[in-house]
């Protein structure tokens, strides 16, 4: 029998993965709508001083390579989110500038923000990796300290490009004693393939400008894709305009003249040019 990740309150197996830029909070409750079991934050340092909207009750997701601002940053927050998440598998530039995601490679350091997040929260509490030489390290420690552990499976160098190695997950998922949820090339088509092997799937780029993807999974024949509606829910969380920008982009993404659009929207110059868009 399965084991489930404790305390999780979530509608299905199949969630909105971690997305820098992508993840606002408008689109995580699109998603949510859609028929996301569960919605993730995009990388959150700690000692930001950005107020978080989180209507959604996402999993938060802190990105960090020590432990300063963790206590008060989870205290503040804990009430508001479904869950917690460290993020060991970012393999953006910022992240090698500053030893952030994939590029953190001192289990010790990772023991010791692990640790403290677990003492702050009864919540669920998991790490995000990628294939690395640290992988069976962060497993103990995951073992020792969360509920779940998610993973993806190509090493930082390939970033989000190449084939994921499904093998060497597979094999991972055999080891780990904690439920698995596994990040990379997962869609409509085959999430049930790959939940027959993990606990958990998480939808990523396939989602971009396509919340509905979660609505084909879970069958929500209510659930209707449109910028209009997303940029109505962005207007209310005051969401950056450049990311508003940026949203209309993707959601142009299966439409005709999507090329013609794309131009158009990177043209606008203001919120009242994109209210105009179809």
């Amino acid at each position: 029998m399965k084991r489930k990740l404790k305390h999780l309150r979530c509608k299905n197996k199949v969630f909105l993965a971690p997305m820098e830029e992508v993840n606002d909070p408008a689109f995580r409750i699109l998603c949510k709508k859609a028929g996301a079991g569960l919605t993730y934050t995009p990388l959150t340092n700690p000692l930001s001083k950005k107020l978080l909207v989180l209507k959604d009750k996402p999993v938060l997701q802190l990105f960090t390579n020590n432990t300063k601002g963790i206590k008060e940053f989870m205290k503040k927050y804990n009430s508001s989110v479904v869950g917690w998440d460290f993020n060991l598998g970012c393999p953006a530039t910022t992240a090698k500038k500053h030893k952030f995601g994939a590029y953190l490679d001192n289990p010790k350091v990772v023991e010791e923000i692990i640790s403290i997040m677990r003492s702050l929260t009864k919540k669920p509490l998991s790490i995000k990796i990628r294939k690395s030489p640290f992988e069976n390290d962060y497993l103990k420690i995951a073992e020792k300290y969360c509920d779940a552990i998610a993973i993806h499976p190509r090493i930082r160098e390939q970033g989000y490009s190449g084939e994921p190695d499904i093998k060497w997950a597979k094999e991972f998922k055999k080891k780990s004693s904690i439920p698995v949820i596994y990040s990379g090339n997962v869609d409509e088509k085959n999430y049930k393939e790959f939940l027959k092997t993990f606990d958990y799937v998480m939808i990523g780029r396939k989602a971009i400008g396509h919340p509905e993807i979660f609505a084909k999974i879970t069958n929500n024949k209510k659930f209707k894709r449109s910028y209009k509606n997303y940029l109505k829910l962005a207007m209310k969380y005051n969401v950056p305009y450049r990311v508003m920008k940026f949203q209309a982009m993707q959601f142009t993404k299966g439409l005709r003249d999507s090329r013609k659009k794309r131009l158009e929207i990177y043209e606008t110059k203001d919120l009242d040019a994109l209210k105009e868009l179809e």
